[in-house]
């Protein structure tokens, strides 16, 4: 009997023995099992790389060292943050089709690779969640996907640096909280959409579509742009740049340097929060309008290599106020006047 009676508490205290014995790792565990076999999935699909070596089954995801992995701080625990750079790729590989097994991930950057290549999948749709999209200084090519509108809470995204052609994908604009759209240094080709004149997001605060091969006139439908920061430097766009400013417009920082635009600059006004303006290398012609003295934050002014005439407007921080000196506006038609030559 006795006997008997051992082995029955024994067997009733066992579970609670290994429970209570194990339950602290179990709880401690805010990697879910799927979360962190997509994650071992990605690094296999990266050739192994030895900077994802804290990588392992054995331990929470959620704590990995080196490579940043982040997890929501409240339950259900998921992965909201992936961020891979900079990694000792063996080989060129394409972006690891697991990634958009995370479907919580609301940040993705994947960046400093030179072996990443391939397109941008079309599976990138599954990220419902996500809000920031970083792919910059990869080899990753192909066009950008039309199907990123479908992303309803993307607030950031920058395809910097890549090897990116196609056309700019005319849907972006029905993004409703798009701030931030990055697509400089890449191959991007053929006009910029009618519909980039008509964001539906009240927040668009910088567009930059600058060192790509952009061509065309400019859509006057860009008189309804209003951004903080604008840069379409280095293109080949063509036409009338004027219809991107206004006195109205809330515009701090515009760069249209390296293109064919032309256009009467003394017809233009000027919203009074720039601070930074680079027209050189175009066509612009006409007077430069007094109304450059009339902006209290400007910084930088560049109208070189165009075709301006006439005097220099004198006043407000268009002669001695560095950088803003005789290479800010030299090779035109017939400017003249301070910091220039005088005028005969």
């Amino acid at each position: 009997m006795a006997s008997s009676s051992t082995t029955s508490i024994t067997i009733f205290i066992l579970p609670i023995f290994l429970l209570t014995c194990l339950s602290p790792i179990v709880l401690s565990e805010k990697c879910s099992p799927h979360e962190k076999k997509a994650l071992l999935q990605i690094k296999q699909e990266l050739g192994n790389p030895s900077m994802l070596s804290s990588w392992n089954a054995s331990t929470d995801c959620c704590s990995w060292n080196g490579i940043q992995v982040e997890c929501s701080n409240t339950k259900p625990y998921h992965v909201s943050q992936l961020e891979l750079y900079g990694l000792d790729l063996p080989a060129p590989v394409n972006i690891p089709p697991s990634i958009f097994n995370l479907l919580d991930l609301e940040q993705l950057f994947l960046f400093k690779m030179p072996n990443l290549t391939g397109p941008i999948p079309s599976q990138i749709t599954n990220l419902k969640k996500l809000s920031i999209l970083y792919i910059f200084s990869t080899n990753v090519s192909g066009p950008i996907p039309d199907s990123l509108a479908q992303i309803k809470t993307l607030w950031s995204v920058n395809l910097s640096g890549n090897n990116l052609s196609g056309k700019l994908p005319p849907s972006l604009p029905s993004l409703p909280t798009i701030s931030v759209i990055f697509f400089k240094g890449n191959r991007i080709s053929g006009p910029i959409p009618d519909s980039y004149g008509s964001f539906v997001s009240k927040n668009l605060s910088s567009l930059t579509l600058s060192h790509n091969m952009l061509s065309g006139k400019i859509p006057a439908s860009l008189r309804g742009l209003d951004v903080s920061f604008l840069d379409l430097s280095w293109n080949k766009l063509e036409g009338d740049g004027s219809v991107l400013f206004g006195a109205e417009k809330s515009t701090a920082e515009i760069t249209l340097a390296g293109n064919y635009l032309s256009f009467d600059i003394g017809k233009v006004e000027f919203g009074r929060n720039i601070s930074r303006l680079n027209l050189k290398h175009n066509r612009i012609y006409g007077k430069l309008p007094e109304g450059l003295t009339k902006l209290p934050h400007l910084t930088r002014l560049n109208v070189s290599y165009n075709q301006l005439c006439g005097p220099i407007p004198q006043g407000g921080r268009l002669q001695g106020y560095f950088p803003i000196d005789a290479s800010s506006f030299a090779n035109n038609k017939c400017l003249c006047g301070p910091p220039l030559s005088p005028c005969k």
